[in-house]
């Protein structure tokens, strides 16, 4: 049986749209529907497709669901279909998935199986991106708002621009942000990190050194026209682990998802080949 793991949240969709969605997945034959009520449920609810045999689990929602759903079918044989419909739909993105419904149900019931790569921040798997300073600061801010959507989110970014201070990590001086990328963008086709591959057992560590408005305005631009990695102030490098020391309790973001650092040291590792998924 295919199941399939629906965040009711997710994303910007009127009540009508959701319950249009609903109605044609109950209907599908051999399709089991779960819906998540809470934070970290979507892990719960993969757990138990895998424990009544799931041929194959399918997640809709944004990378946070993703994430929670993944992080249960690592090093397992089912592979995890993606119908993106949250704010960003990085990994979905990167593993070019329709952002259109119809079109990414008929990939995930019938698509191609290849295996991936996910990261490992301190004891939290990830699949798409992970880091600490401005990125970690924004999705801080859009976490606590009401609405959802790449609009909101930018405005969460100028909002912060106006009060920001670079981030102090041992060793490296002070980053205007640190990111850790497995797949190549943040989402919204904002490409943190271009060459990034869901395949190669690397990571890839984005460092910006501290920046004018000036430069933070073409840093922007870069983003979104791919070439990121060539501005001056910033510098990429591939890695299998890496230990590093910030400050607890300083924001961090992983797929999306603003949490806290409990503690000051950081392991960043790859975890090699340990997703299947369907694209």
């Amino acid at each position: 049986m295919i199941h399939v793991i629906l965040n009711p949240n997710a994303g910007t969709n009127s009540a009508k749209k959701r319950g249009r969605i609903e109605s044609i997945l109950v209907s599908l034959p051999n399709v089991k529907v779960w819906k998540t009520e809470r934070e970290n449920h979507a892990t719960e609810l993969a757990q138990k497709a895998l424990a009544q045999g799931a041929e194959r689990v399918i997640a809709i929602g944004g990378d946070g669901t993703i994430n929670e759903v993944a992080s249960a079918l690592l090093y397992t044989s089912v592979p995890l279909g993606i119908i993106p419909m949250g704010s960003g739909n990085g990994l979905a993105r990167h593993l070019e998935i329709p952002l259109s419904f119809h079109k990414a149900l008929e990939k995930a019931l019938s698509g191609d199986i290849i295996t991936i790569d996910a990261g490992k921040w301190n004891d939290r798997p990830f699949f798409c991106t992970a880091g600490i300073g401005f990125d970690a600061t924004v999705a801080a801010h859009f976490a606590k708002r009401a609405k959802r959507g790449f609009v909101n989110y930018v405005y969460s970014t100028l909002l912060c621009l106006s009060n920001y201070k670079p981030i102090e990590i041992k060793g490296k001086g002070p980053l205007y942000s640190f990111t850790v990328a497995n797949a190549n963008q943040f989402g919204n086709n904002a490409y943190i990190s271009p060459e990034s591959d869901l395949q190669d057992g690397e990571l890839e560590l984005i460092e910006i050194k501290p920046a004018t408005i000036f430069d933070l305005g073409i840093l922007g631009i870069s983003l979104f026209r791919k070439n990121l990695h060539r501005h001056p102030l910033v510098t990429i490098s591939s890695v299998k682990s890496i230990s590093i020391q910030a400050i607890a309790g300083i924001p961090y973001h992983l797929d999306g998802e603003s949490l806290s650092l409990l503690t000051d040291q950081i392991e960043i590792s790859i975890l090699p080949a340990a997703l299947q998924v369907i694209k």
